[in-house]
């Protein structure tokens, strides 16, 4: 009969993660890639590498954890009443997280990390994003369909940010919501 495992929310296994996410997110902003190894997090978090390789298995799966940790909920959704106010807020939000160099380290590193990396990296953008366009269209207003907005706000912005290395201004973000809602 398999048991589930139950993790404490509190106590010593909140401490260990945490002190392993922030050894992952300053390994990552210090150095290359390669650096980021189980046995240097462990180490830097001063937890034993059996540890850290019980709870995580790999490297991915560490800085998967670690960025989904990071990228949820550090960005509110808005609410300013009108769509292209709550999305030029959010976007211009988005842009600073994204300027932020210790965010772009940890980023790379995740999508680096193998193919759920780049999920780790947004998928809390994808769930406010769609949050603010499902509160307009509760208002009653047109709103776009939410992977168009995907493809024309954050592909941008990320791309930019992470491959082109020159994070966006919020009144460049805000260009990307005016063409959105021109249609």
């Amino acid at each position: 009969m398999t048991e589930a495992v139950q993790t404490r929310p509190g106590g010593r296994s909140a401490r260990v993660r945490a002190a392993v996410h922030r050894a992952v997110e300053e390994l990552a902003a210090a150095g290359p890639a390669e650096a980021l190894t189980i046995p240097a997090v462990a180490a830097r978090a001063g937890v034993h590498p059996t540890t850290v390789y019980r709870r995580w298995g790999s490297v991915g799966q560490l800085l998967a954890d670690a960025a989904t940790s990071r990228f949820s909920g550090n960005v509110v959704v808005p609410d300013t009443g009108s769509l292209a106010g709550d999305l030029e807020r959010w976007m211009d939000d988005v842009a600073t997280d994204l300027a932020d160099p210790d965010v772009l380290a940890l980023m790379r590193a995740t999508i680096g990390s193998g193919p759920d990396g780049g999920c780790a990296c947004a998928v809390d953008r994808h769930e406010q994003l769609g949050a603010i366009i499902e509160r307009e269209q509760a208002r009653g207003g047109k709103v776009p369909e939410l992977e168009r907005a995907v493809d024309m706000l954050l592909g941008p912005l990320y791309y930019r940010a992470i491959f082109a290395g020159q994070p966006a201004s919020g009144e460049w973000a805000r260009g990307l919501v005016a063409a959105l809602l021109a249609g």
